[in-house]
């Protein structure tokens, strides 16, 4: 989803969130903060970074609303880098370090902050290295070294920012969007923006009352470059208790933490789900689970169905976006009960704070209930009284419950016929041998566009075959959504946060010819 950030607005301006870190900080210094890899770090090592790293800014004059440009990866460094910024009012410019050491250089360059803060590992990357030194930036590296958890790697007397971009007050994360369908674009989350996401999905005695750590951990494994981690770590920060981290989503590690801690609730993007069920994981590891919460892309109703029958764990499915710091829609697990079966395919009604319209974007009319068009949102906190107009279609039935039906912007022009490619994607997924499945537009001299089909074969069934796929879609799609080319591969490209790169599925269709 995109939505016009340029429009956005804080109304609110106060923000407990610095506040609140600050004082959790402060509780135990012995208790666990972090569990990763089979070790364990205090609340003080995230303390002693904090103060590190605020007198190394402090002394070059860079306090509140500072612009410090991060490369994260989902390591006890960079979490403790996270709470640290946010617990002083800083500004945190997310670098993604899974691309090209001269990649990573041009989004260190275009976000022209003055501080770049990563670990040995990507300070040994001699781009990263050169980018900062030519422009001036304070390089700090962080560590696991509970001694000396963050040093200089390159000093300067007075580090330069950019275009007077060396302050963005109140804005707590400018993070990239997953870039999905392009080129990912930065978005600024203000405090108040971040301390609202966070705050509405807890419930009102988490925030009420003495305020005492838990020992039962949240277990992240969403990239910090994702707002999905970034949320992840505050939220586990704010409840308070211990995060057990996963540099990346492993199955065995990830069924290991809920064996182990037997979690009420857990957070699976689709591409999760469909992995427990590939590997037929027994129902008892799950038993724990009251529900599954899932988000970051769709997730197909087969999909979903088949998941709640073997584990008889409901799973909720949110609506959301980098631009809104999270979800806007949700189910309580209490409406899912009574209604699920009869909403199946709802991404939940608004979120508290939000309001949501589908409207004709031809006449920008709004459309009745149960009508598709283009949804727009309300959020007070970050638009005031404007709607935001996103890419996504949409419905909404007449009890506020919000369907996806695809993206605006990537429906395909078949010769004057309209084809959504998530829902021709979903029909493949049922087939039992296909894992994943996407849809793409590529260029036909005659029709303008045609839909290619990209899968992602499921490990252990037999190897599917492009004149299969094409008997299968004949036989269950109109003739103008059968695609005209096929992709089979082992593994579709996925985005950090295991969302497909389309720009890349079009790419390999090319390469093929």
């Amino acid at each position: 989803m995109m939505a016009d950030v340029h429009a956005f607005k804080d109304l609110d301006r106060a923000s407990n969130l610095p506040r609140r870190f600050s004082r959790v900080l402060a509780l135990d210094p012995k208790g666990v903060a972090i569990e990763f890899e089979q070790r364990t770090f205090p609340w003080s090592y995230v303390a002693a970074l904090r103060e590190s790293l605020d007198r190394e800014l402090q002394a070059r004059g860079l306090g509140a609303g500072a612009r410090v440009a991060v490369v994260l990866r989902n390591r006890p460094q960079h979490v403790a880098t996270v709470i640290a910024l946010l617990a002083t009012n800083r500004c945190i410019v997310t670098i993604s370090p899974f691309s090209s050491g001269s990649k990573v250089a041009g989004d260190i360059t275009a976000a022209a902050a003055p501080v770049l803060i990563a670990d040995e590992q990507d300070w040994a990357v001699s781009e990263i290295h050169a980018v900062a030194r030519e422009r001036g930036m304070l390089a700090l590296c962080v560590t696991v070294d509970p001694a000396q958890p963050l040093h200089v790697t390159g000093d300067v007397d007075e580090p330069r920012g950019g275009s007077d971009r060396t302050y963005a007050p109140d804005v707590a994360i400018e993070m990239l969007t997953s870039g999905t369908t392009g080129e990912p674009k930065r978005v600024a989350l203000s405090y108040p923006t971040l301390d609202h996401a966070v705050t509405s999905g807890l419930k009102p005695e988490a925030l009420q009352g003495e305020l005492r750590l838990k020992t039962d951990p949240a277990i992240v494994y969403p990239t910090l470059v994702h707002i999905g981690g970034i949320y992840g770590v505050a939220m586990a920060v704010y409840e308070p208790r211990p995060i057990a981290l996963l540099e990346k989503f492993e199955l065995e590690k990830w069924l290991a933490l809920v064996r182990r801690y037997r979690p009420k609730f857990a957070s699976l993007v689709p591409a999760a789900i469909r992995m427990v069920l590939e590997a037929d994981v027994p129902p008892d590891d799950l038993k724990s689970l009251l529900a599954v919460r899932a988000g970051t892309a769709a997730l197909d109703q087969a999909t979903q169905a088949e998941f709640e029958a073997r584990y008889g764990v409901p799973v909720l499915v949110t609506y959301g976006a980098t631009e809104f710091a999270g979800a806007v829609t949700r189910w309580t697990l209490e409406d899912y009960k009574r209604l699920g079966a009869e909403k199946r395919g709802s991404v939940g009604r608004a979120g508290p704070g939000f309001e949501l319209r589908v409207v004709d974007r031809e006449r920008d009319l709004e459309l009745p209930a149960g009508e598709v068009g283009v949804l727009e949102i309300k959020a007070r906190r970050i638009s005031g009284d404007q709607w935001i107009r996103t890419t996504d279609l949409a419905s909404l039935d007449a009890d506020g419950y919000l369907y996806i039906h695809g993206r605006a912007d990537s429906a395909i022009n078949r010769g004057g016929f309209k084809v959504l490619p998530e829902q021709v994607a979903s029909v493949f997924r049922r087939h039992p041998s296909v894992q994943d499945a996407v849809i793409v537009a590529l260029p036909d001299s005659k029709l303008g566009h045609v839909p290619g089909l990209a899968v992602e074969a499921r490990a252990g069934a037999p190897r599917v075959t492009e004149d299969e796929l094409r008997d299968y879609a004949r036989e269950h799609l109109v003739s103008y959504q059968v695609p005209a080319r096929y992709l089979i591969l082992d593994a579709l490209p996925r985005s950090a946060a295991m969302k497909v790169r389309l720009v890349e599925v079009v790419e390999l269709f090319g390469a093929t010819g």
